[in-house]
């Protein structure tokens, strides 16, 4: 395994395996006994970096949520892990009530929700402090000083470590770092958005961003990292749920002429070096200029193995500028 740095601030900067492991069905579709193998296998390969959020996996059972960091909870107690493994949760999409979901009905980002919700997930996972914690989707009915004061207040207290953001506009990201420089509180230094090497249209609307998705890492949030070295990308859905190899699971908003070209490299690449695509995906972001820090789910141990081969793959500088010029 390999390992990077994130954070700034000595006191909350942690450092993590280069491959994050998502938790996000574990507990509801994956059953504890696949979950566990899973995790176990992780942390044998020396991964450190786990992720979930406090509204996985409502949308399973139509519930509110909460069954993976239950899972992780009783995963950490029965095997005893402390805090060399670093959990990152998030909060602000769970939804109020059972049977909705975070479109119409999210627990938002008020200073009282991030209190209370962060408090909730500490108790489901069982930590006194959580390692990282994101404000998963915008809320733009809570002044964004309010967001960021209550983040800070639970760094200040303790409770939480470092910060991170999710699914929101550059824009507010920028404005929401720039108060909180502003009044020398923390803010966001980690940001987890879909990002694989296939890229997608991003004028399509999605339910919660109607002027098309702010979801994905578009080339202003890759630009933002040129320009702030501080921070750092975790890169969910990297392989795009499967899309690699099933090709029928490509989303809708992939379809462009664009995505063969990209593909046709991956392929060329991939048999170059004996390894499989999604190995390559996942290569080719651990070994990016960019700090990225691709987020893989695995549904099996097999998935996994698959993965965490990827981290000892090491592209040729010819290889990743066809990677990179492809288009």
């Amino acid at each position: 395994m390999k390992y990077r740095t994130i954070g700034t601030t000595p006191a909350t900067r942690r450092e993590v395996s280069v491959l994050a492991l998502g938790a996000m069905l574990f507990g509801s579709r994956t059953d504890e006994e696949t979950s566990f193998a899973v995790l176990d296998r992780y942390v044998e390969a020396g991964g450190t970096f786990i992720d979930t959020s406090d509204n996985y996996a409502f949308w399973v059972d139509g519930s509110q949520g909460g069954q993976s960091e239950e899972l992780l909870g009783r995963w950490r107690r029965s095997r005893g892990i402390g805090d060399e493994i670093v959990i990152a949760t998030k909060l602000g999409a769970r939804p109020l009530a059972p049977g909705t979901s975070h479109v119409d009905n999210s627990e938002g980002l008020s200073a009282k929700v991030i209190r209370e919700s962060a408090e909730r997930s500490r108790d489901r996972l069982g930590v006194a402090k959580l390692d990282l914690l994101y404000a998963h989707i915008e809320d733009q009915r809570v002044p964004l000083r309010e967001t960021v004061e209550g983040f800070a207040e639970l760094v200040d207290e303790g409770t939480v470590g470092l910060l991170g953001v999710s699914n929101h506009a550059m824009w507010r990201v920028e404005r929401a770092r720039a108060l909180a420089a502003a009044a020398g509180l923390p803010g966001y230094e980690v940001l987890q958005y879909a990002h694989s090497h296939l890229r997608p249209r991003l004028d399509v609307p999605e339910g919660l961003f109607p002027d098309g998705s702010l979801g994905h890492a578009g080339p202003d949030l890759l630009s933002y990292l040129r320009a702030e070295p501080g921070l750092t990308l975790v890169a969910y859905s990297p392989l795009l749920k499967g899309a690699y190899t099933h090709p029928d699971r490509l989303p809708a908003d992939f379809d462009h002429p664009g995505t063969p070209a990209r593909l046709k490299v991956l392929h060329e690449v991939a048999r170059e070096s004996g390894a499989t695509v999604n190995q390559v995906v996942l290569a080719w972001q651990i070994g990016a200029e960019l700090p990225v820090v691709p987020l893989v789910g695995a549904s099996t141990v097999a998935q996994l193995e698959e993965s965490l081969a990827a981290v000892d793959l090491e592209l040729t500088a010819e290889q990743r500028a066809r990677l990179d010029a492809a288009h």
